[in-house]
């Protein structure tokens, strides 16, 4: 398959920006804007680099249901998929109606794993949905019906006020995920 155009033209790598009389942008001082450990800023970025191969090797039932949930085509919300959460990374969220959605196969049955899991993310604030594989391909409308009663379902009062207000000067809170 032939890229388009557009997409060639995306691909080509602007030229450096050059000022009169600099050859080049110092860079920030040693330790601006880094996290206070190195070991902290190890560990979220092993979690994101895990979470995007995840996005590559997607499992067939994650494929049939991102298929269905991206680009807001379920009633217009807006999800993500493998979405690193503190420690974990999720199959899918909807963090404007903090909704997590798992597909899961033969290896989660009694997985006390992932209870623990989502005891931690329930406690976070999150409503977290499980479906066997098999049900995401034999019972699509039942799986997508449950997800938007759970979707248009008023969120619970602690639920509501469980994304922090935004800090001083624009920080980010979950709001800016949706």
């Amino acid at each position: 398959m032939n890229p388009s155009p557009r997409s060639r033209s995306a691909r080509v790598d602007p030229p450096p920006l050059r000022r009169q009389g600099c050859e080049s942008v110092p860079p920030p001082s040693a330790g601006e804007g880094q996290p206070r450990s190195g070991r902290e800023r190890g560990r979220k970025q092993v979690l994101r680099d895990h979470a995007k191969h995840m996005r590559s090797e997607q499992t067939p039932a994650e494929h049939r249901l991102w298929q269905i949930l991206r680009a807001k085509r379920l009633a217009g919300y807006k999800f993500k998929r493998q979405l690193p959460i503190d420690h974990y990374i999720v199959d899918f969220a909807c963090p404007l109606r903090r909704l997590i959605v798992e597909a899961d196969g033969g290896q989660h049955a009694s997985n006390d794993r992932d209870l623990k899991r989502d005891a931690y993310l329930q406690a976070q604030g999150f409503r977290v949905m499980r479906f066997w594989n098999s049900d995401i391909f034999n019972n699509e409308e039942g799986v997508l019906t449950s997800i938007l009663d759970a979707l248009q379902a008023p969120l619970p009062a602690r639920l509501r006020r469980a994304s922090p207000p935004p800090l001083e000067g624009g920080g980010a809170d979950w709001s800016d995920h949706a």
